[in-house]
C-alpha cells in the first residue's frame, strides 16, 4: 500500500514540473505612460529612473498634450505647466479626481553664457539683436511659456515692438536649443531650462508682469493601476526640482 502511495505521489510531483516547464512566463506589467509638459523633462526623468517600475514618458507643449488627452491618447498621468490647460481638461471629464500643485517656475530673457545683462527695454533688446536676430519662444496659443512671455512683454510694454522679431518653437525647450546653438541671440525660457545648457541670464523678468507660473499634476480617468501613486512620488520629489532650478 505504502509502495502504490509513493508512486501515485510521485507521478503527480513529475506532471507539475511538467507543467511549470509549459507555462508561459508571466506577463510583464505594462508600463506607465505619463504625459509631461517639456520644460519638466529633466527632474521627470531622474524621478522616473528611480521609481520601481517601468514608465514611458511623452514630452510636448502643454496645450498639445492636454488636446491629445481630451481625444483618448492612453496616458495615466498627466502633468501640465499651466493651470488653465489642466481646468479645461478637468472640464471635458477625463481626468480621476482633482489636480495636485508639483512646483512653480520663473521666466527669464536667455543669451549667450558670456553676453552682458540686457535692460527690459526696446532699444537695449533691439540693438542686442540687430538688424536679422530673433527671439525664440513657445507659440503662446499651445505653450505656456510663450503665452506668459507674451503677457510679460505686454506688461512691459515691448510687445508691439518686439512680436515681428519672435520665432516661435514647438514647446520651450525647443526655444532654449535654438538659443544654445546660436540661431538666435535671445530666447523667453523657464529659469530651471538653463542648468548645464550652455546658454546664460541676459535679464529675468518680474513675477508680477505674468501669471503665476504653477504646474499641476493629475491621473487620467481609466488608467493604470499605479498612476495615482506615481503622481504622488512626483509631488512629494521637491529635492528633486529645486535641484533641477524649479521652487516649491
Amino acid at each position: 500500500m505504502a509502495i502504490r502511495i509513493r508512486s501515485r505521489l510521485s507521478r503527480r510531483t513529475i506532471l507539475a514540473a511538467m507543467l511549470v516547464a509549459v507555462a508561459p512566463p508571466a506577463r510583464a506589467q505594462a508600463p506607465l505612460t505619463v504625459f509631461a509638459a517639456a520644460s519638466l523633462k529633466p527632474p521627470l526623468d531622474e524621478i522616473a529612473a528611480g521609481w520601481d517600475g517601468a514608465v514611458a514618458l511623452s514630452y510636448g507643449g502643454s496645450g498639445t498634450l492636454a488636446r491629445q488627452v481630451a481625444a483618448g491618447a492612453p496616458a495615466d498621468v498627466v502633468l501640465l505647466a499651466a493651470t488653465d490647460w489642466m481646468d479645461w481638461l478637468g472640464a471635458q471629464g477625463v481626468l480621476d479626481g482633482d489636480p495636485v500643485a508639483i512646483a512653480s517656475n520663473r521666466l527669464v530673457l536667455a543669451g549667450p553664457p558670456d553676453g552682458a545683462a540686457l535692460p527690459l527695454e526696446t532699444g537695449a533688446i533691439l540693438a542686442r539683436l540687430g538688424a536679422a536676430g530673433r527671439i525664440a519662444m513657445g507659440e503662446p496659443m499651445s505653450v505656456p511659456a510663450g503665452r506668459y512671455a507674451q503677457e510679460a512683454l505686454t506688461t512691459l510694454g515691448l510687445w508691439d515692438v518686439l512680436a515681428p522679431r519672435m520665432l516661435y518653437a514647438e514647446d520651450v525647450r525647443a526655444a532654449l536649443a535654438y538659443v544654445a546653438r546660436g540661431d538666435v541671440p535671445l530666447g523667453i525660457v523657464y529659469g530651471s531650462d538653463l542648468a548645464g545648457s550652455g546658454v546664460g541670464i541676459a535679464a529675468e523678468f518680474p513675477a508680477d508682469a505674468h501669471d503665476p507660473i504653477r504646474y499641476p499634476g493629475a491621473t487620467v480617468a481609466g488608467g493604470a493601476e499605479g498612476a495615482r501613486a506615481f503622481l504622488d512620488r512626483v509631488g512629494a520629489s521637491r529635492e528633486v526640482f529645486a535641484r533641477h532650478g524649479f521652487a516649491p
